[in-house]
């Protein structure tokens, strides 16, 4: 038994996974900057609650990148076409998004919170579309049966990039003031920079895009909208039953994203310093993260996606239970260690389920757009409705808060059991 576990564990041993644990990385560390990250700058500068929950409208380009994933799917740079579709445009996206940081930084959200919220939203902006671009890769890179390993060292990247956004972020705020910090964030960028320059394209469309421009504009401009828009959706709705999985998708993680943007607003008034944030954040609860990762894609592997997505979804709503005790506790490193590991593992292992499970799901010809698509429907819980957090946090104690954002795991697990059963999902 252990020996067939061991085996399963050499694909982390493939040479492509250190590019994508980098590109997961750069698809993780902007999101918290115009996230929790940010809702601490914004508490700081003494904003209301409600304000900093509608916050969370700002990153609504997450929700809605389905609808121009078609042209990066399709369309190369003119300026980068020497890097191919996927790296011209994931290498012209970083450096949008690395001088939008920096622009981010100079703006005091006190005196100029709709500036905030403008830049919050082309960061948020440029990060969704980064993520089209770096799914397409992975998905590309990967065979069906190795899709689970590379989602989970991918997500490892992406929980590595958050620590980097969130943890070290609240722990640099000790010696810097905030616009100074996120100077030294949007130094992230270079991570994805540099490995875009070092790695290769998945495959070769040159064949392709040769026959293409023999065209005259308008049988191109109808094979492009047929091939980019008409084509992908097209196919993504033969799979049985599609409505299910799209809901399913949208519901799996109401639960952890409901209470996201509300966590760090929690933590602070329980008493903890940024420090103390960071130092739990960053020893225990990336440890965590990357055992959660790391698990949860071996266990994809030996017991399969349909076990997974069940286990792991429970877990999810168990350990934002834990939050509750946490509230009673107070200002209580030890619990506050307790929380954080047991969010954090449950959440990666979560996660690696999901994307994997979202990946299977995508025809390699439209990957971009499919997948743009599904991950999509997979954030307009954290961009819509966790919008709404802080004015419930207003409004009720932090113990029915996490109650109510626990229960919100119901309706996912129950639509889950019936796909199961009825060999949606399997």
């Amino acid at each position: 038994m252990f020996a067939k576990w061991l085996d399963a564990a050499k694909i982390y041993a493939d040479r492509r996974m250190p590019v994508m644990l980098a590109f997961g990385f750069s698809s993780g560390f902007p999101l918290l900057l115009v996230g929790s990250t940010l809702t601490v700058w914004l508490q700081e500068s003494q904003i209301p609650y409600a304000l900093i929950g509608l916050f969370s409208l700002t990153r609504m380009p997450y929700g809605f990148k389905w609808i121009w994933s078609p042209l990066i799917d399709r369309i190369r740079l003119p300026l980068f076409e020497r890097l191919g579709r996927r790296r011209g445009w994931a290498l012209f996206i970083q450096l949008c998004m690395l001088a939008a940081i920096l622009v981010m930084s100079a703006v005091n959200p006190a005196e100029h919170t709709a500036w905030m919220a403008l830049l919050a939203l082309i960061v948020a902006g440029c990060s969704a579309s980064q993520d089209i671009v770096l799914d397409a890769y992975r998905i590309d890179s990967f065979e069906t049966a190795e899709q689970g390993a590379g989602s989970a060292v991918f997500v490892l990247g992406y929980r590595l990039g958050m620590l980097f956004s969130g943890a070290f972020a609240l722990w640099l705020t000790t010696w810097l003031d905030w616009r100074e910090v996120y100077i030294v964030m949007a130094l992230g960028a270079l991570v994805g920079i540099v490995t875009v320059l070092l790695a290769k394209e998945p495959y070769k469309d040159r064949a392709y895009r040769e026959e293409r421009e023999k065209l005259p504009f308008k049988p191109r401009l109808r094979r492009f909208l047929r091939e980019s828009v008409y084509e992908p959706f097209k196919d993504f709705m033969y799979h049985h039953r599609w409505g299910l999985i799209l809901l399913f998708i949208l519901l799996y993680r109401l639960s952890d994203e409901y209470k996201a943007p509300m966590a760090f607003v929690f933590y602070k008034d329980m008493g903890f310093s940024n420090a103390e944030i960071a130092y739990v954040s960053k020893i225990y609860g990336m440890l965590a993260t990357i055992a959660g990762g790391l698990l949860g894609g071996i266990y994809i592997k030996r017991g399969g996606l349909p076990k997974a997505l069940m286990l792991f979804g429970v877990l999810q709503g168990v350990t934002n239970l834990v939050y509750i005790g946490q509230a009673y506790a107070g200002d209580n490193v030890y619990t506050l260690s307790l929380t954080i590991c047991m969010d954090n593992l449950a959440a990666g292992m979560g996660t690696t389920a999901l994307v994997a499970y979202m990946a299977s799901l995508c025809n390699v010809a439209y990957s971009a757009t499919q997948y743009a698509l599904l991950s999509s429907l997979m954030s307009l819980p954290r961009d819509i409705f966790a919008s709404t957090s802080g004015i419930l946090a207003d409004h009720v104690s932090w113990p029915l808060f996490f109650l109510i954002a626990s229960l919100m795991v119901l309706p996912g697990l129950f639509l889950l059991a019936y796909m199961i059963k009825k060999k949606v999902l399997s």
